[in-house]
């Protein structure tokens, strides 16, 4: 038998104007996107975004109100759910608590109707590929949770799908192993080149497993890019304000210059970009910096913003200082920790120095969530 390494064949996935509602309210609307044959994707977003919505779609789980699906050029809305070839583990990874962890991996493929003889070897194979060699005839009950996840990964790819869809798979694991078996699912799709699509709210497991990131707000698609794209130029307020830390003033345009754009802020205190914002003289505006833009002086100068500090913290090799300013606005600064790193002390005047060629300025907004 061919190791399944060289038998998977990762299909590219196009979603287009995928639209479902229930009671009358879209959960998703005009959604589209592609994962290429062989890339990792994940849908990312705040719950009741959508995003389960969507993988639910393609699973055949749901028949979408509107929209096209297709996989390695075939039309899924044509396709039974069990026919799609797709796989999928699940957050509760859905193990059949009666059956073994070997005829858990096996179900699928008796549903295939693989011989028995292969359906061994390739059980076999599967356990070993997520490293559980011998505990095959154990019961889910008897394995802990990242060995049921591992179970569960099993099962979605012994029957050798096109896709892998996976909702929340780490949501249910502590914070230390759930890093670990993201690590492993990496290094197991990149052996298996295998077309994976993952839903997740959690950032960091998003950036850290994604090669790009579909990010969803209110059944809406913000953005698609890289991780460190979406990080660094977020597209909206939205996707700033999910991915990572970042403060939040509002200010008024006041002047624009050819190559800077000096933004006023409450108690006549002002900012300067150094470039021409597309905004006109007078706009609203929200400008967004992140907590690492931010360094702490003792002294006023350009850029920078009295402010008093309420909590130092370290955070491994990071210092993270929570700050307030004279007007009522918590700033938020962090910077890499090391032996001669000054810690303030709690109540401390300082002068918040604020990277304005690396801030961004949204359209105002009366209020944001965080």
């Amino acid at each position: 038998m061919p190791h399944i390494a060289n038998s998977i064949e990762g299909k590219q996935l196009s979603v287009k104007d995928l639209t479902h509602s229930y009671g009358g309210q879209n959960a998703v609307s005009d959604v589209s996107f592609e994962v290429n044959a062989g890339e990792i994707v994940a849908l990312l977003g705040p719950s009741g975004c959508g995003k389960s919505t969507v993988l639910r779609a393609i699973a055949g789980l749901i028949h979408p109100k509107s929209g096209r699906m297709v996989l390695g050029g075939a039309d899924l809305a044509n396709i039974s759910a069990r026919a799609r070839g797709i796989g999928m583990v699940f957050q509760n990874y859905a193990l059949f608590p009666h059956l073994t962890a070997a005829e858990n991996i096996a179900y699928p493929l008796a549903c295939q109707q693989v011989p028995r003889t292969e359906r061994k070897a390739r059980v076999e194979e599967m356990l070993s590929l997520v490293r559980l060699d011998g505990y095959g005839n154990r019961l889910p009950r008897e394995l802990s949770g990242g060995q049921q996840q591992r179970v569960a990964v099993a099962r979605a790819i012994a029957g050798r799908p096109s896709l892998l869809l996976l909702d929340e798979p780490f949501g249910a694991l502590d914070r230390a192993l759930r890093f670990d078996l993201q690590v492993e699912l990496l290094h197991l799709q990149k052996t298996l080149g295998i077309t994976t699509l993952i839903v997740t709210h959690d950032q960091e497991e998003a950036q850290s497993l994604a090669n790009r990131l579909v990010l969803m707000s209110k059944g809406n698609v913000e953005q698609i890019d890289t991780p460190m794209a979406v990080y660094d130029r977020p597209n909206t307020l939205f996707v700033n304000t999910f991915i990572g830390q970042a403060n939040i003033l509002r200010g008024t345009v006041m002047r624009l210059d050819p190559e800077a754009t000096l933004i006023g802020l409450p108690g006549d205190k002002a900012l300067r970009l150094p470039r021409r914002l597309n905004f006109t003289a007078g706009s609203k505006v929200t400008v967004t910096f992140r907590p690492e833009e931010v360094r702490l002086t003792g002294q006023p100068g350009e850029n920078s913003l009295a402010a008093r500090v309420t909590v130092s913290v370290p955070l491994g090799p990071t210092l993270v200082h929570d700050l307030v300013l004279d007007d009522g606005t918590n700033l938020r600064a962090s910077e890499v920790r090391g032996p001669s790193t000054f810690v303030p002390e709690t109540g401390t005047q300082v002068f918040a120095e604020i990277d304005t060629a690396r801030a961004h300025v949204f359209p105002g907004e009366p209020e944001v969530s965080q």
